[in-house]
């Protein structure tokens, strides 16, 4: 039997990452943390084959998106990395083979307590709601996969990151590879010890993939809160996005697919609409 596994990497919850320096592209410390990063992706690889997987797919999700040391990677997978896909962060899960994704390297939410938490953009997004419940990275991206019918099997990340996969997957596998200090400081495991847990939640995670019937949410309601009431006006030029208060704007979608791509320009807008130092 065919199983085939996307895995959506993104740094932040990586082992060893612990604050903006490591996970920037082009600083010293990102070079360092990359192998890192690799490490992580490469146990997961290991993990999901050795746990029968027939397939993996790696869609880079962080960023440049262009983080991994694709010469690292094991060969047994493949690679998409880039910028500019439909799905962003769970690009692949459309392609209709995908029978399970893992969100590895993920973060809780802007406005959450947990290690380098935001959601989308590092600054200037405060939170984010779907349906009226704040939404990490993770809590959006669920929305999209379920909709292509295929489970979230493996979460990791900080432990904090691990208990906010509870609300979006809690069937998933967890591993946390780093204890929450402050959101630039943590307890972190070793590579060699995270590699042998990610590796060991992945063989295991590999029972839960399997296509489930599309679950079709629409309508959704996403609300965006910021820092700043020019960023609301920004957002707001986009016809659909309201500004329903100083800071605030809400848009709803007839389904994930379209959620997440107005997420996606309302967080170019923003960030667009970003002045430095003041943001």
């Amino acid at each position: 039997m065919l199983v085939r596994i996307l895995i959506s990497a993104d740094m932040e919850g990586a082992t060893g990452v612990t604050w903006s320096a490591d996970v920037d592209p082009g600083t010293e410390q990102w070079q360092r943390c990359r192998s890192m990063f690799t490490s992580d992706v490469n146990a997961a690889i290991a993990g999901f084959f050795a746990g029968g997987a027939t397939g993996v797919l790696v869609n880079e999700a962080h960023a440049t998106m262009r983080n991994l040391l694709l010469e690292r990677i094991d060969e047994r997978a493949v690679m998409l990395t880039g910028r500019h896909k439909d799905l962003s962060m769970v690009e692949g899960v459309q392609r209709g083979d995908i029978d399970g994704v893992a969100f590895l390297g993920y973060h809780c939410g802007a406005g959450a307590e947990g290690v380098l938490a935001h959601t989308y953009l590092p600054n200037s997004i405060t939170g984010v709601w779907l349906q009226g419940e704040p939404a990490s990275e993770g809590y959006l991206n669920s929305y999209v996969v379920a909709e292509y019918g295929v489970p979230v099997v493996l979460v990791t990340g900080d432990d904090r990151a691990c208990a906010d996969a509870a609300t979006y997957a809690p069937r998933a596998r967890t591993v946390a590879v780093k204890d929450y200090v402050s959101r630039y400081a943590a307890v972190c495991r070793p590579p060699a010890r995270t590699a042998a847990d990610i590796a060991a939640g992945a063989e295991e995670a590999v029972a839960l993939a399997g296509r489930l019937d599309p679950v079709r949410h629409g309508p959704l309601t996403l609300e965006v809160e910021v820092d700043a009431a020019h960023l609301a006006g920004a957002a707001a030029t986009v016809p659909g996005v309201d500004q329903v208060a100083e800071r605030r704007v809400r848009c709803t979608s007839p389904d994930a697919y379209e959620m997440i791509r107005a997420f996606k320009v309302i967080c170019t807008l923003i960030s667009n609409a970003v002045e430095s130092p003041y943001g």
